[in-house]
């Protein structure tokens, strides 16, 4: 499958509505257990979990000493070192916590990945939807559901056989130097040897994948289930053959679906030609405009639009096509024809242009094709033919100016269709191909929309996926290549073979048929075209779990609960066909959520593209700023809006696994030894989970508790409804700004303490493993390595339990606490305005009522530390000093007020100086403003945007004379001090 757009992601999931079923994951009978094979093997492994329900426990009592050789302590190393992410992922991987597990008891969860080209390597949108589906996974395994997500590559037909074509030629061999078989081998040997590369770069990410269960497109389960359903399509009789228009890819010989076609604005030409009328005198003629003059031979009509008066009298006559040596086209009319557009005359030529090859059923109009398929034209174009088309395009030009039938050749901008894989200019060409109706089964996609079956996040998008399967045209699925899986079709030699075929599951199966028809003797031969890629991949989600040996009754046990994340055109030609093909063969929806995020772009909003020169590698960026930082940042994107990265970003967010990494290096100091039982007995007594538990505690613990358990609520919240942009951002908000600026801050007056240390530990320990559990799914490798530091743990991060939710918090707490920190921002902001030197202590006068004044006196350390305070000089009153009119008043909430007093803070006779110097050039400057503005010249002749940033300049200078007025008057009133007359601004 293709995944060249980058926005891409599928989950799939079994929900919690039904309780789990022995049948769909018992490892007794593999007929009755979900088959799954390995792609190296090529063997069939029961889908079972393990339910040795003590496993991890075990496991992490015993395995301290390995453990201690993959890990690292922020007590040992001052940053996390990137490096450590893959020993920690390989960790993971020989434990075996990507492996399912019932300890707990959940319900399960099942997802399969987006198979991603066996020929690629990871780009942004690759690493954008390992992201996404990762936390998803992580977040149910921690929620204790038995979480299994299964991984795979896509054999990618067209991908594959080009890149294996490439190499073969660099040794000078061409495919057709071999036979089919010997070139299949070729590929096998080349898959095996490169198709590994971007599963290894998948898990440079932190994929938790279950790679014991790894899928192929190509494996013998999946080839099955593509047969099985080409064979029971063609039973219902909607898998036909027929002739019809098709995106012809001239290189690569083959059909290419609407998806691999990709649309480039280019510089070309509009050429005006004449056809003479037939019977008319010479000034008898009309003038078409086309971008592909070489199609004309192709013509079988003139048409013009019925109300266009400049034409009217040739509608009904016949038209002479250029040099075709005298052939007629009738002159016909139709609304379909744009007056405005050329000369109003369109020539139609159905076998090469999608729009008049629908214009030509309709009005049942001949087709004729003057192309072959390697893009040169054929006998149709007489002295044309054997020219490739572009060049016959020159010469036919020559021609006509030679013969007085060229009028004009204008410049316009085109838009060319290109192979998404080979670069070429794909021709529009009807071809003999195999279609799937699709009418029928777009009809349950559509319904499971109106039924609520399938949810489409963000909305918005439901009218396009609607729009377009009520639009939907029939599917063309074979293609003309060696690679890929071969339909399923056998012919009759000497029989005619539109009247003469077998369907069947095997070679042997239709020797039978044929043998049951025709009798002995009979020859057979198999179609050599193989499946549309995104045949098998329309299948995917549930073959990989084992259908068709699992029963359509079987999946109606589930009720799906998948996520599919993906840019928009995926919607339409992936997950649409998905939805059918789930409906059709399983009777179920495959999943119930489709959720679509845009495209990754440059720091400008770009799209990312080699010609630019701003792709951004995703291994290059997890070497310079870790996997964390990046998925981080990825995640932080909106569901269906663009997103553009930049390093400023992925900066930020590295800054972020920094603040993690020294926060952890803060709590794990301040903790007791771990051999000193009788600290940790005492700090493991502290519980959380009452109200009661939570009134025990000192304000600042009480207010950061609180806050974590709000904290846990919201993000669970918007981790089940998919807001992972809002998990992301709460949990940086709560830690970065809640944790680590103020309660780290503020324990630091008691983690050293005689009194209210123990609490303070609890505490601190208590918040911070949390934050690494409800941060795990997002960033799991510094989240892991801090885990591991912690001591007495008994479980791995990846499978350790989710927290709890409702937990009890103090309203009354959180907001006297708020009122605290209101004060200590107001003194801090005042020290700044009145240039206060960080070391030097001040002393303060904080009034307010009794009520306010208990709590705020009670955490006096606290409020000194932060606010940089005189501890032995704050003092608590209801009223204000005596000293009020030579202090800064402060009003830092409702009925919460300071006073610091001027003298502490600054020299005020030589502020005053410095400030009347300062005013002095601020209206010297301002007055130079206020100048060019007045003069009419500058205003008139100036260009907006200068005059618009003088005016800016000046409001902005006029706000801060006004400040530095207000600031001088007050330290006037202060003292009495000798300076001289300030002038007006």
């Amino acid at each position: 499958m293709a995944l060249c757009n980058p926005s891409f992601l599928f989950f799939c999931s079994f929900s919690s509505a039904y309780k789990f079923n022995p049948l769909f994951f018992s490892p007794i009978s593999i007929r009755k257990s979900t088959p799954f094979l390995s792609s190296r093997c090529n063997r069939r492994v029961p889908f079972s979990f393990p339910r040795n329900s003590n496993r991890f426990d075990r496991r992490f009592s015993s395995g301290r000493a390995l453990e201690s050789e993959v890990f690292t302590s922020p007590e040992t190393a001052k940053s996390f070192d990137f490096t450590a992410e893959e020993r920690i992922y390989n960790w993971w991987e020989s434990q075996g916590y990507f492996k399912p597990s019932f300890d707990r008891g959940g319900d399960p969860f099942v997802m399969s990945m987006p198979p991603p080209n066996v020929t690629g390597s990871l780009h942004m949108g690759h690493a954008m939807f390992v992201t996404l589906e990762d936390i998803m996974v992580r977040y149910s395994r921690m929620k204790g559901r038995p979480t299994l997500w299964l991984p795979g590559t896509d054999h990618a037909g067209i991908a594959t056989q080009l890149v294996v074509e490439r190499m073969l030629a660099s040794e000078g061999i061409k495919r057709t130097d071999l036979s089919r078989d010997e070139f299949i081998s070729r590929v096998w040997e080349w898959k095996e040897k490169y198709g590994g590369t971007i599963t290894n770069q998948i898990k440079r990410l932190g994929a938790s994948c279950d790679w014991t269960r790894e899928h192929f497109t190509l494996d013998e389960q999946l080839s099955r289930a593509v047969i099985e359903a080409f064979v029971r399509l063609h039973e219902k009789g909607l898998i036909y053959q027929g002739s019809y228009m098709v995106n012809w890819s001239p290189n690569l010989q083959t059909a290419v679906s609407d998806l691999e076609v990709e649309y480039s604005e280019e510089p070309g030409s509009l050429y005006y030609i004449k056809y003479r009328v037939a019977g008319g005198s010479r000034s008898d003629y009309l003038t078409i405009a086309t971008t592909r003059p070489e199609t004309l031979f192709a013509d079988t009509a003139i048409a013009v639009h019925p109300e266009d008066d400049r034409y009217s009298m040739y509608i009904g006559r016949q038209a002479i096509v250029p040099m075709t040596f005298g052939r007629h086209v009738p002159i016909i009319s139709d609304r379909y024809v744009d007056k405005e557009f050329g000369t109003g005359v369109l020539k139609i030529s159905p076998g090469h242009d999608h729009n008049d090859y629908l214009l030509a059923r309709k009005l049942g109009l001949p087709i004729l094709n003057v192309m072959n398929k390697d893009g040169t034209l054929n006998e149709v174009a007489g002295l044309y033919c054997g020219l490739d088309r572009f060049e016959a395009r020159k010469k036919l030009w020559s021609d006509l100016e030679e013969t007085g039938l060229a009028v004009k050749k204008e410049s316009y901008t085109l838009r060319v269709p290109r192979s998404q894989r080979g670069g070429e200019v794909i021709e529009p060409l009807v071809s003999k191909q195999w279609f799937v109706t699709m009418e029928p089964l777009a009809e349950k996609a559509l319904h499971a929309v109106e039924k609520g079956q399938l949810t489409i996040i963000p909305d918005r998008f439901e009218k396009i996926y609607k729009h377009w399967l009520s639009n939907i045209k029939d599917w063309c699925i074979s293609r003309q290549l060696w690679w890929g899986h071969r339909i399923p079709v056998w012919y009759i030699t000497g029989k005619d073979c539109e009247e003469d075929y077998i369907v069947a599951r095997s070679a042997a199966e239709a020797l039978e048929k044929a043998l049951d028809k025709y009798g002995k003797g009979v020859e057979i031969y198999q179609d050599p075209d193989v499946l549309d890629t995104w045949f098998s991949s329309a299948l995917w989600p549930f073959s990989t779990l084992g259908w068709p040996d699992l029963s359509a009754e079987d999946f109606k046990h589930f009720y799906p609960t998948t996520v599919l994340e993906t840019g928009h055109d995926i919607l339409f030609f992936w997950v649409a066909r998905m939805v059918m093909m789930g409906i059709e063969f399983t009777g179920t929806v495959p999943f119930s959520y489709v959720y679509l995020h845009g495209l990754i772009r440059d720091s400008q909003g770009r799209k990312m593209s080699k010609t630019l020169g701003n792709v951004i590698d995703p291994i290059d960026t997890i070497k310079d700023f870790g996997a964390d930082a990046l998925r981080f940042t990825l995640a932080l994107g909106t569901a269906g809006q663009d997103l553009n990265l930049s390093t400023e970003r992925l900066t930020s967010n590295k800054a972020f696994t920094n603040k993690l990494w020294n926060a952890g290096k803060f709590v794990l100091q301040n903790l007791p030894s771990e051999s000193d039982s009788t600290a940790w007995e005492n700090i493991l007594t502290y519980k959380f989970d009452t109200e009661e538990s939570i009134l025990r505690l000192p304000l600042p613990e009480c207010w950061v508790v609180g806050k974590l358990h709000e904290l846990i609520d919201n993000v669970t919240s918007s981790y089940d409804k998919f807001f992972f942009n809002d998990v992301a951002r709460e949990i940086y908000d709560f830690f970065w700004g809640d944790f680590a600026d103020w309660y780290i801050e503020a324990s630091k007056t008691r983690v050293h303490s005689s009194d209210g240390h123990c609490i303070a530990q609890a505490v601190l320990l208590y918040v911070f493993e949390n934050v690494l559990k409800i941060l795990h799914p997002f960033m799991p490798f510094v989240t892991e390595e801090l885990w591991q530091a912690l001591p007495h743990r008994k479980r791995a991060l990846i499978v350790s339990q989710w927290p709890e939710t409702s937990l009890p918090r103090d309203a009354k707490s959180i907001k006297n606490f708020e009122n605290l920190q209101s004060l200590i921002k107001a003194i801090r902001n005042a020290r700044a305005e009145y240039s206060v030197k960080p070391a030097k202590r001040i002393s303060a006068s904080i009034v307010a009522s009794t009520d306010v004044l208990q709590y705020i006196s009670a955490e006096k350390d606290v409020l000194a530390l932060l606010s940089r305070l005189d501890l032995q000089n704050i003092h608590f009153t209801e009223s204000p000093p005596d000293d009020m009119n030579q202090s800064v008043h402060l009003v830092a909430g409702e009925g919460l007020e300071a006073y610091l007093p001027l003298a502490d803070m600054v020299d005020i006779s030589a502020e005053v100086q410095r400030l009347s110097k300062r005013l002095s050039k601020m209206q010297t400057e301002y007055d130079a403003l206020v100048a060019r503005l007045s003069s009419p010249s500058f205003v008139s002749n100036a260009p907006e945007e200068v005059v618009r940033g003088v005016r800016e300049k000046a409001a902005e200078a006029e706000e801060k004379i006004t400040l530095t007025k207000n600031r001088l008057s007050f330290l006037e009133s202060t003292v009495m001090v000798s300076k001289k007359p300030i002038s007006a601004a």
